[in-house]
Parts: structure tokens; sequence; C-alpha cells
């Protein structure tokens, strides 16, 4: 998939609300305030980054892909910063940012775990990293025998697995929460994802948030 044909899945309906719904509930444990820097880790063609930076937020994503960059660097204000990079080697010093974002990234990265450790280690303040859920309805659709189109080859955690990432780590007050329970996007999904707490461990985004120790 081209860098133009994936970013703009996000501008569908379906798209769109899965976008809004993940990134309502990144911010939401975030918590972050105007003004804030934070590195968005995968950021492909910068939706997520995009939004932090409407937001208010000093954002910069980075990626390994630099057609994806291109793309971000094309469609967004000159204002944000794009750096091609490998998120297990992140060209960053020690609490850089004050916050650390990544939706569904780490799930294609080889070594996840070097991979959350370059996250806290960038980290001041707060992180908030998303995997696939395992346990969910869009594993069901999507990710079994290897996962389908967009989804092929990521790898799909549980909310315990994907917190054991973190064993070890200078991390304190982790938060496991989940969002998209139903990923058809239809109006009655809509519906239910309003009422649903994200406490419930079978979103199709299952998110790790912690602060920095």
């Amino acid at each position: 998939m081209t860098p133009a044909g994936y970013d703009a899945w996000y501008a569908t309906p379906r798209g769109r609300w899965i976008g809004d719904t993940e990134y309502a509930l990144a911010s939401r444990l975030l918590a972050a305030r105007p003004g804030d820097s934070l590195l968005d880790v995968g950021c492909g063609t910068g939706w997520f980054t995009r939004r932090a930076a409407a937001d208010g937020l000093v954002a910069t994503g980075l990626d390994p892909d630099p057609a994806a960059l291109d793309f971000a660097r094309a469609n967004s204000d000159p204002a944000l910063r794009w750096v091609e990079g490998d998120a297990r080697d992140l060209p960053f010093a020690d609490a850089s940012f004050d916050h650390v974002l990544s939706v569904a990234a780490l799930c294609f990265v080889d070594d996840e775990r070097r991979a959350v450790a370059e996250a806290v280690r960038v980290a001041r303040r707060r992180f908030a990293i998303g995997w696939l859920n395992r346990t969910s309805l869009l594993y069901r659709e999507k990710g079994r025998n290897g996962g389908s189109g967009a989804y092929r080859g990521a790898r799909w955690h549980t909310g315990r697995e994907a917190r054991a990432l973190f064993r070890g780590l200078p991390v304190r007050r982790l938060t496991v929460r989940s969002a998209v329970f139903l990923p058809s996007g239809t109006p009655s999904a809509r519906l239910l994802e309003q009422g649903a707490p994200a406490a419930l461990p079978w979103g199709g985004l299952v998110v790790v948030q912690g602060e920095k120790a």
C-alpha cells in the first residue's frame, strides 16, 4: 500500500472512527497539556502526530520508512518535525520528550522489548504504547493465520503480555486499557463503544500507559 493510500484510509468513515477512538484513548491516558513535547514512534504517514499537533503539542514523528515521512512532510504544518529512524535505537538523548506515543507500530518491530526500553528512555514524564490485541474481535477478523491486509506480519499481544514488556524498566503506575471493541464501525458499534469501559481487555487496541520513574 502506498503512503497516500494508507493515509486515505483514515479519511473513510470507518478509518476515521477507529483513528479517533484510538487517539482519544491514548490522549486521555497521556493527559498532555498544550506546549508539551511528544514523540510519535512508528508514526508512518503522521496521522496521529498531526492529531497531537492539532491539540497544541510540540510533536515529532519518527519512522523508518522515508516514503511515509515524505508524505507526512508534504501534508502537514512545516512546524512539525519528522525524523527517519529505528524504534530500537532512537536518535535522541535521555528524557528528550515530555511524552512518548506509539499506536500499533511496535507490533511490526523485531525486538519489541528493546523498542519499549528506548521509548521509556527518551520519555521525561509519560508514555502510551499501543499494541494489536490478541483477545479481540479484530484479531479474529484480521489477525489469524499471519494476518491479512495491513495487519499481515503483525504480532498480537494480550494486555498482560504487553505489560510484561516493561518489566525491569524505570517505570511506575502502569495502566492497561483498550478500545475499538467492535471494529466494524457501524452506528451501533459506535454507540456501544461510548458505553464500554476502557478497562475491559477486549478492544482491538490495547494500550500500556505509565510514568517515567
